[in-house]
């Protein structure tokens, strides 16, 4: 089982359940429909990685900065920045077959994470940032959401079973694309102007 760091404890998600489509600005970069319900697909356990590459198993991968939650008895217990990599011409062709997306998104070392920490006052001012080269590629903010992170979980309770230390990923904002070896990634979890966690990655 891969890990995740809690408040400096190692924590084992059974899943990651992540939302698609969340910032309209990203639905427009790709060029597809805002969703009348919220999308969601999973990740495996597997997925998780803490090495960032540029491609896996032939395919070039994409990168997806978001703010990531851990659940803990039924409630979001902490935050942490996640980058969700994606092929993204698998993911395209499969789309266009109208078939699902888990070749794409659920394949070992398709998740990285920093460090999780707990939060005051809900999830209304958090917001994340993500540097490459140490220029700003992506920036997001909860307020910027179509599906806010409590309503999400809300919703993901309605009809699957959120076992404690299980990841919820809400989306990426505009500003996505291509990881290129030798890359430096920085991403950054903000609660208002206060930097909550961030953690770096060189792609290889």
């Amino acid at each position: 089982m891969q890990a995740v760091v809690v408040a400096g404890k190692r924590r084992y998600p059974s899943k990651i359940v992540c939302v698609g489509r969340n910032y309209t600005a990203h639905i427009q970069e790709l060029g597809n429909e805002i969703p009348d319900a919220m999308v969601v697909f999973n990740k495996p356990n597997s997925a998780i990685t803490a090495i960032l590459r540029a491609a896996a198993g032939g395919h070039a991968l994409h990168y997806e900065s978001e703010l990531a939650f851990l659940v803990e008895g039924g409630k979001l217990a902490a935050v942490g920045f996640g980058l969700d990599l994606t092929k993204r011409a698998l993911q395209t062709t499969l789309k266009g077959k109208g078939l699902p997306w888990e070749r794409a998104k659920a394949f070992d070392g398709a998740a990285l994470f920093s460090d999780f920490v707990p939060f005051e006052g809900g999830p209304r001012d958090l917001s994340l940032q993500l540097f490459v080269d140490e220029q700003l590629r992506q920036t997001g903010a909860v307020s910027a959401m179509i599906y806010a992170p409590d309503a999400i979980l809300e919703e993901l309770a309605s009809f699957t079973t959120l076992e404690d230390d299980d990841l919820i990923m809400t989306g990426t904002p505009a500003g996505v694309g291509a990881v290129d070896a030798g890359q430096r990634f920085r991403g950054v979890v903000l609660q208002g102007s206060t930097t909550l966690v961030e953690a770096q990655w060189l792609a290889v």
